[in-house]
């Protein structure tokens, strides 16, 4: 059994002639690869703020989850700017109607300011009070690119961790998975926009020598959780099976399997990765079922 702890789809996609411009998968055409996967369920995760993608509304979200219960598992969002544009809007009103409405978690959050900024503080000090954990994406830089911004080592999260400590965050993206390991060059953090659209960079592909500070910050915060979608992910673990392994084996408990689906045709290497390295014997049986499914079902309470 598999369920996805981040997923996206689109009610309608938007189908312009642009590079820069993602089309979407549709609830259905989700569905069809959940099926050819095997994945059981899956967290729609909208997107509104506007730097990257289309923004579209958390009542898309709860429409899909409405149509397909036994499949979907809704997110709602929240742009930290909504209602005053300050940093004392009182956002607890949104999260507490959005989680009456039956959602599950905030994100994916992908405004590109500071994660220090205040006003995306306000938004996690509220998540915080209405009990909604957080899933943001991350940047190495502010301007040109969508994601939180965070310095090398990852301080404003570990801050944010240190200040909100009943306030759960899934650790996502290219900027949170290259510190698996102590960073070679601040380059090996995330991807640079070209004018075409594409995206230029270099994931890091060695084994791990010296541990970064992400397994440095499961030890030391538990309100830190893994976020095991999109590719870069994937990565930090396979390019050094041994430690990747090990990593899974220790936080077992506050890892959950994802896909970060987009399109139908997305890349979807993880769920290979770790039935390889059960068969293997890397990881156990029961760290695989914790993953996988258990883990989501018991932290989102899922009554299946």
């Amino acid at each position: 059994m598999f369920i996805d702890i981040h997923a996206h789809a689109y009610r309608k996609p938007v189908e312009l002639p642009l590079p820069f411009l993602v089309k979407f998968s549709t609830a259905e055409e989700v569905l069809k690869r959940y099926d050819e996967m095997g994945i059981d369920m899956g967290c729609l995760l909208p997107i509104v703020n506007p730097e990257i993608y289309m923004p579209q509304a958390n009542e898309d979200i709860l429409d899909m989850a409405e149509k397909y219960p036994d499949r979907f598992i809704p997110f709602c969002n929240i742009d930290p700017r909504a209602l005053t544009n300050s940093a004392d809007a009182p956002l607890d009103y949104l999260l507490r109607y959005y989680k009456d409405k039956g959602c599950k978690g905030l994100g994916e959050v992908m405004l590109n300011v500071p994660v220090m900024d205040p006003m995306v503080q306000n938004l996690f000090k509220h998540a915080e009070a209405v009990g909604l954990p957080v899933t943001f994406d991350g940047s190495d830089q502010v301007g040109g690119d969508f994601g939180l911004y965070d310095d090398p080592g990852l301080p404003q999260l570990e801050h944010t961790l240190q200040k909100f400590p009943n306030l759960f965050i899934f650790g996502h993206g290219p900027i949170f998975w290259s510190e698996i390991a102590k960073l070679e060059t601040p380059g090996e953090r995330g991807f640079v926009f070209r004018h075409t659209g594409d995206q230029v960079g270099r994931m890091p592909d060695t084994k791990i020598v010296d541990e970064g500070v992400v397994p440095k910050l499961f030890r030391r915060y538990p309100n830190l959780l893994g976020d095991l979608s999109d590719f870069t992910c994937c990565n930090a673990f396979a390019r050094d099976p041994d430690y990747g392994s090990k990593f899974m084996t220790e936080f077992q408990d506050r890892l959950f399997y994802g896909t970060d689906i987009l399109t139908y045709d997305t890349p979807l290497p993880l769920m290979d990765l770790m039935k390889t390295w059960l068969a293997e014997g890397r990881i156990s049986q029961v760290v695989f079922d914790k993953i996988s499914h258990k883990n989501a079902i018991k932290f989102l309470d899922l009554k299946i």
